[in-house]
């Protein structure tokens, strides 16, 4: 039995969290959560659509005859610090002394191929000016040129790049001046998330970040404000304390402090499914924060969202149609029948196998459940070696089946069956999300009724130099949505462009020509 302290009641009213909410996840960690089991990969004909140019072009126009009676939004995590994108520039830091060595030797004694690179490309990194004109003069060489430019990154006593959120970097460079990936945001949404003038955008982001967010925003407003021709409103969140999911030891007790304290830990992006769920539009854009592109290309993305928005309003419109018809429960058995086909060719959804078996008044139930959930349309590139999830349809341990975002976390790799169906998957996700979360009446649904819990992580971590066990919530592309009727669609590559290391911004997509 569980035993908690006054202290530990305490210091759970304080983060707003339920003392049943944390014996269950000491439960989920002494169960263990389940791989998921993969039935197969969803491919184009077979759980993934691919529209041809023609098609594109009408679903455009859907949403632009359609979007001036809707609110939109688009809803950006942004909560993520540059740090990891800089691990190799630490490490160089760490590794590397000017004053007994020369670089060539460094780079043939270490291998470090991220260094090479970076070496080489220096001159297109968009915060060279800047940090060229703060070292200019106190290099006693080349190679000391080089560690002093890293060093003027880094140091907590410097430019601290490594502190900042990722969204607040410069990415690319135009003339004299630096955009960030928040700038960059702004001008893409006003490209396909505006209405009469004005876009609504949503930032998660770190507590310890909100000033500076602001300050950005202030800075960048009225300049991309006149360039687009838009009146930007923006708001921002942070992840909810009460989201934090408790550590264990080893063996399932609870771990504290060298205070006595209980220890919490973030629960992962899955948390987030709190923040969209208070989020009111009738269309909601998901995107990464990293992934942007110059302006040269953003057109290009700008359209492809389109095509995924004006897909969810024409499924939508169908859809809420059959809501509207299945609520008068007076249906013949031809229309439960055209409402079960569309289910099943539009909506991806799959059926018991003895459904037909059923009373009518038991398949409308099941129709209108199936129905009246959250649509989510997610955009899918084809699969270049890149990490990240996929597109699978799996089976559940009811054997029901269902499309899904799987990460390789999720997945047995020590069934060769499993492995084989996962790495042979054609496409994989981007994080390219068109949501619709509102029913047929314009109420909107409770996101968390649409979450299937049993599809986090259990991670081993140490604290303290001891051992600890942390639990991840569902991701927020993966279980958190895992009931919504799910439709994935193939989109450009170009619509992916993550900064995930600071050699990434060397690729095209991210100079300015």
């Amino acid at each position: 039995m569980t035993a908690f302290s006054s202290s530990d009641h305490q210091q759970l009213l304080d983060k707003g969290i339920q003392k049943e909410k944390v014996l269950n996840q000491i439960e989920t960690f002494k169960e263990g959560i389940p791989f998921v089991h993969l039935e197969k990969a969803a491919i184009i004909s077979d759980g993934i659509l691919k529209f041809s140019p023609a098609e594109e072009k009408e679903l455009v126009s859907i949403f632009d005859k359609l979007k001036a009676k809707k609110a939109l939004l688009k809803f950006v995590p942004a909560s993520g610090a540059a740090s990891r994108m800089f691990k190799a520039l630490f490490n160089f830091l760490e590794s590397f002394d000017p004053s007994k060595e020369n670089l060539k030797t460094y780079l043939d004694r270490t291998g470090d191929k991220d260094i090479k690179v970076f070496v080489e490309g220096i001159k297109n990194f968009p915060f060279y000016d800047i940090i060229e004109k703060r070292i200019s003069g106190t290099a006693k060489s080349k190679d000391e040129e080089v560690y002093l430019f890293v060093q003027e990154m880094l140091a907590e006593d410097k430019l601290n790049y490594g502190f900042y959120p990722k969204g607040l970097l410069p990415f690319h460079k135009y003339g004299k001046h630096g955009a960030t990936p928040f700038e960059e945001h702004l001008k893409e949404g006003s490209l396909y998330a505006k209405v009469d003038g004005a876009a609504q955008l949503h930032f998660t982001i770190s507590e310890q970040h909100d000033e500076m967010f602001k300050k950005e925003f202030k800075e960048v407003n009225e300049r991309v404000s006149k360039a687009t021709g838009t009146e930007f409103h923006v708001s921002y969140s942070y992840q909810k304390p009460a989201t934090d999911t408790v550590a264990v030891t080893m063996s399932n007790e609870l771990f504290r402090n060298s205070d006595g304290s209980l220890l919490f830990r973030p629960g992962g992006h899955g948390a987030l499914i709190e923040n969209l769920n208070e989020q009111n539009a009738d269309i909601i854009f998901i995107k990464n924060i990293d992934n942007v592109v110059v302006d040269g290309v953003v057109d290009q993305v700008a359209n492809s969202k389109k095509v995924l928005a004006g897909l969810l309003l024409k499924l939508q419109e169908k859809a809420f149609a059959y809501a509207t018809l299945l609520e008068k429960n007076g249906e013949t058995l031809d229309e439960v029948m055209e409402v079960k086909s569309f289910l099943e060719e539009q909506l991806n959804v799959r059926f018991v196998p003895n459904f037909d078996s059923f009373t009518i008044a038991q398949q409308l139930e099941i129709l209108k459940d199936k129905l009246n959930r959250p649509i989510r349309i997610c955009g899918m590139v084809k699969n270049e070696g890149e990490p990240g999830g996929g597109p699978f349809w799996i089976k559940d341990k009811t054997d029901h089946i269902s499309l899904q975002i799987i990460e390789s976390a999720q997945v047995d790799m020590s069934n060769t069956d499993q492995v084989e169906i996962f790495k042979n998957s054609t496409h994989f996700n981007p994080v390219d999300l068109v949501c619709g979360v509102k029913n047929y009446k314009g109420e909107k649904y409770n996101l968390l009724n649409f979450v299937d819990h049993k599809q986090g992580f259990i991670t081993q971590k140490t604290k303290d130099g001891k051992d600890l066990k942390a639990l991840e919530l569902p991701g927020l592309w993966n279980g958190a949505m895992a009931y919504w009727n799910t439709i994935f669609v193939e989109v450009p590559l170009v619509t992916f462009n993550p900064v995930k290391t600071v050699n990434d911004l060397l690729k095209p997509t991210h100079q300015v020509s």
